[in-house]
């Protein structure tokens, strides 16, 4: 496809994508929004070699395994990647049968030391010391906002447990931009992003080209291509709030994203181009 002359400057097309017709809208929620849990990889990663380790040292090929498990479950309920990672510290027997936990230890573990970072920064946001911009993908709420004004129904549908993407919307102020707001619940039957989007497909009558997926992760971005919905991959440098990720571009590629973008600066633009007026 040809570039379009109201595409934004960084956006990527790998596909000839199909727009103006888009009804609905889903969004990941962190790293695509939120920058609230920046880091959470940081956290996941050297706590999963540690359980999967004990007092033992850890080798290469367990860092390595890990991290190749994190890129490619990136979006998913904390719940699943706790499953496996049980099933990873059996696998490499390196803990005794009776000290190994099940994955709601584990996920309880995680959640415990990744929220001390998450309530500091709400904490520097209410004291001022960090403003929304500083907590947000560059772009995010002002794209959100216009298209609300397109008359567009946005979701978010989050692998964070509801009641803290919930707490967390709330604390950015952008819970009004969505009809609703999903996070994982107990179990994996009871609620995934592919089973949210497939109910609002069905609820709706919506063709796939009428619903857009919005996300940084590669779950998101499969599950919207296996219900033929356009895709569009926010290959967002967290740390910075803006500008590419390279290792997110690539994985989402792979995924199957139809479109590419850093951050959302160019909200104006990517706007028109997805929502013709």
């Amino acid at each position: 496809m040809a570039p379009s002359k109201v595409m934004p400057a960084e956006m990527q097309i790998p596909h000839n994508v199909p727009r103006g017709r888009f009804k609905h809208v889903l969004f990941d929620f962190d790293g695509t929004i939120s920058l609230l849990r920046e880091g959470w990889e940081r956290i996941m990663g050297p706590l999963m070699v540690e359980v999967i380790t004990g007092a033992s040292e850890a080798a290469p090929e367990i860092e390595q395994e890990v991290a190749a498990y994190i890129d490619e479950s990136t979006g998913v309920q904390t719940i699943l990647q706790m499953e496996r990672l049980t099933e990873m510290v059996r696998a490499h027997g390196l803990i005794p049968e009776d000290q190994i936990r099940d994955a709601q230890a584990y996920k309880w573990l995680y959640n415990a030391r990744l929220m001390e970072i998450v309530h500091g920064r709400i904490a520097k946001l209410e004291s001022g010391t960090l403003t929304i911009d500083d907590v947000t993908v560059s772009g995010a709420v002002a794209f959100l906002e216009e298209l609300r004004n397109r008359d567009l129904t946005l979701y978010v549908f989050s692998g964070t447990d509801a009641a803290d993407v919930r707490y967390e919307a709330a604390t950015l102020g952008v819970t009004p931009y969505f009809k609703e707001i999903w996070g994982a619940l107990d179990t994996y039957e009871a609620y995934s992003k592919e089973k949210v989007l497939r109910e609002i497909l069905r609820e709706h009558g919506l063709h796939g080209s009428e619903v857009l997926v919005v996300g940084d992760g590669p779950v998101e971005i499969r599950n919207a291509k296996q219900h033929g919905c356009a895709a569009l991959g926010v290959a967002s440098d967290e740390t910075r709030g803006s500008g590419w990720n390279e290792e997110k571009r690539v994985r989402l590629l792979k995924a199957g994203a139809d479109i590419l973008i850093p951050d959302f600066r160019e909200h104006e633009m990517l706007t028109a181009y997805l929502v013709p007026a």
